[in-house]
């Protein structure tokens, strides 16, 4: 079998009987019918000229000159012409050592030394194989297909009192669309107008649909089944959900594992290893052993050729890392290329950010500390206002209160917005420099403070011109998956879990003693997250490490580690474009099935490999002794081929 492109890019849905075969298809069906028939009167007209004199190698052997000769002849040409073409086109490339060199030589040998009927039985089983190869590729990329299909043709854009069918590329952020029942959300947004079902099955894997309303959030690609929505867009085509998963899964079959290499390597060497080897056994008895029979030796020798192809592991390696990655993404997590299924198949250590990974990071005000002098007003107002200009989870929950406490809220002008990392936010505020963060923040900027040494929630430290006004505790919610999700990995063999946040000791502790995380440090800035992971390598330099977080914060992290695991719909675009991995649903009860999956991928790759290896070594030692026909040829060759890749696409 030819080694097939496996990419996204060029996905085609499976077929269905003949019926939905496209034109070139067709005409490639037409043609072998056409062979087919040539082949099977040839053989008939053989069989009725030889049939006291048949041998079961060569049963038409004399047959040179005779009508049989020549339509087998044009039956191989018509079945061949693909392989003997791209054998050409190889050699002309320097390529020469490759299935189809081996696949002619071979069947140009037999036909040399009049064994017609096997050459042409060898075509016939490589173009079956072709088409079973094809069938068990287009299996494995159905969901793939599915995920390619989550885009939308077009937006209902509101235009003043119109609504126009436009491009979705065409659509600005801020803009007002509409989505009507049946319709697939063609943009990310926020609902403005209306409540509805909507199916996310296309992006999450889960089949129940989910309600939203008013406020909430709602991804492209996702399908409103039962109401209008009139949403708000939030973020162009280029950065929405659909356009991110789509780049991501065209470009996932480009990066190639570990053991995809070490097969294309080792058939770089192996090729013409067994090539030159076959040619050894064809002559070296012809030239030195006088009794030696030239047919019988040239017979070996292609046989040997035939079983010898690499094709096999060409093929079933790659559709089973293909399939893997397919399966993963039906369950909602993204997996970048097949070099981190494998990687993610050996993780021994799980490192968590907090915020929005373990907790959902829906956060609530549940306590306003305002410094002498200042009321709860002044300190709620003045964090609203630089809070305002941050979309990070405490931010808008800091901003939601202030609203909520004051039926006429001031509108801020802020100016000089800076986010610092791992501190807080530093801005000026109508006119006045404000600062919100934590204690590290107000210490880079010698503000005195009180620090709340008690809360077990986050606290954000407020000063305006250098005065310290108080500090305001927010509290997140711990997602209902978390405790699984943390035994289940821990019963997948998971060695270690550790969690990293930027948060106070007490509030981390809480979390992660919640829900059994084995490890826990607090009060992190981002790059003491990678130093924290760091000092874990040098602890255990033999282990395969992931981090699974969401934030911008966390990207630097999820770059070093061996495999980076975004959340993918609250995660930022930072997070998702330096993670390898993509939880689409923020589900980390995800993780363990994604991680059986990448085991049972690579459980396959090495049968697969030990299958095919244990055959042909087998079948090569028969030709070599004259124990091999044609027969075990194309059993050791499409036979293998065709099992290995059956196995590739069962279910993980």
């Amino acid at each position: 079998m030819s080694q097939s492109s496996i990419t996204a890019s060029n996905v085609t849905p499976p077929q269905r009987a003949f019926g939905g075969l496209n034109t070139g298809l067709k005409i490639r069906l037409a043609r072998y019918t056409v062979g087919g028939i040539i082949y099977i009167v040839a053989l008939l007209a053989g069989w009725s000229g030889n049939l006291f004199n048949l041998s079961f190698n060569n049963p038409f052997a004399g047959l040179y000159g005779q009508p049989a000769t020549w339509m087998f002849i044009a039956s191989y040409a018509i079945f061949g012409f693909d392989v003997l073409f791209n054998a050409v086109k190889n050699i002309l490339k320097k390529q020469v050592f490759n299935e189809f060199f081996l696949m002619s030589i071979a069947t140009i040998a037999a036909i040399y030394i009049g064994m017609y009927y096997e050459a042409v039985l060898v075509m016939i089983f490589f173009q079956v194989g072709e088409f079973f190869q094809d069938m068990a590729v287009n299996r494995s990329r159905k969901s793939i297909k599915d995920l390619m299909d989550i885009k939308a043709e077009y937006a209902n854009l509101i235009m003043g009192d119109t609504v126009e069918k436009v491009d979705p590329q065409d659509v600005k952020v801020g803009s007002i669309i509409l989505v009507k029942p049946g319709e697939k959300v063609p943009l990310d947004g926020i609902v403005l107008e209306g409540s509805s079902q909507v199916d996310s099955s296309s992006l999450s894997g889960e089949s129940v649909p989910r309600s939203v309303h008013v406020g909430d959030t709602v991804l492209s690609g996702v399908v409103n089944l039962t109401s209008l929505l009139r949403i708000e867009v939030s973020k162009d085509y280029e950065n929405s959900t659909a356009a991110r998963i789509m780049d991501m899964v065209e470009n996932a079959a480009s990066k190639k594992s570990q053991t995809e290499r070490f097969i294309t390597k080792f058939a770089k060497i192996y090729t013409p290893i067994v090539t030159i080897s076959a040619l050894l056994l064809m002559f070296i008895p012809i030239l030195f052993f006088p009794n030696a029979e030239p047919s019988e030796w040239i017979f070996r020798g292609i046989i040997f050729l035939m079983v010898s192809c690499p094709c096999a592991l060409h093929l079933s390696v790659p559709l089973s890392f293909f399939s893997g990655v397919g399966s993963s993404s039906a369950k909602g997590v993204l997996v970048k290329g097949s070099t981190y299924l494998e990687v993610l198949a050996n993780v021994d250590a799980v490192v968590f950010d907090k915020t929005g990974t373990i907790t959902k990071g829906v956060f609530n005000v549940t306590e306003i500390v305002p410094s002498a002098g200042v009321s709860h007003e002044d300190l709620l107002e003045t964090a609203a206002g630089i809070e305002s200009f941050s979309n990070h989870p405490i931010a808008k929950s800091i901003v939601a209160e202030y609203k909520k406490s004051n039926d006429t809220p001031s509108s801020f002008e802020v100016e000089d917005f800076e986010e610092i990392h791992g501190k807080g936010l530093k801005a000026k505020v109508n006119g006045v420099t404000v600062l919100a963060g934590n204690g590290k923040l107000m210490e880079a900027n010698n503000i005195n403070h009180t620090e709340d040494k008690n809360g077990a929630g986050s606290v954000v430290y407020v000063a305006r011109d250098g005065t310290f006004l108080g500090h305001i505790i927010i509290s997140d919610i711990i997602k209902e998956d978390a405790t699984e999700a943390l035994q289940a990995l821990k019963t997948a063999g998971i060695k270690k879990t550790v969690m990293l946040s930027g948060d106070r000791i007490p509030a981390a502790l809480a979390v992660a003693t919640a829900v059994g995380i084995d490890e826990v440090h607090a009060e992190l800035m981002p790059d003491e997250k990678v130093d924290m992971v760091e000092k874990l390598y040098n602890a255990h330099p033999d282990w395969k490490i992931a981090f699974v977080g969401d934030g911008i914060n966390d990207a630097p992290v999820l770059s070093r580690v061996d495999v980076g695991i975004a959340m993918g719909g609250i995660g930022s675009d930072a997070a998702v474009e330096a993670a390898d991995v993509v939880i689409m649903t923020d589900e980390i009860s995800k993780l363990a099935p994604a991680i059986a999956i990448a085991r049972n991928t690579m459980a396959i790759v090495k049968q697969n490999i030990g299958f095919v290896m244990v055959v042909k070594f087998v079948v090569l030692g028969l030709a070599i002794f004259g124990h091999a026909n044609i027969f075990w040829a194309v059993v050791a060759d499409s036979g293998v081929t065709f099992v290995a890749a059956l196995n590739s696409i069962r279910k993980k």
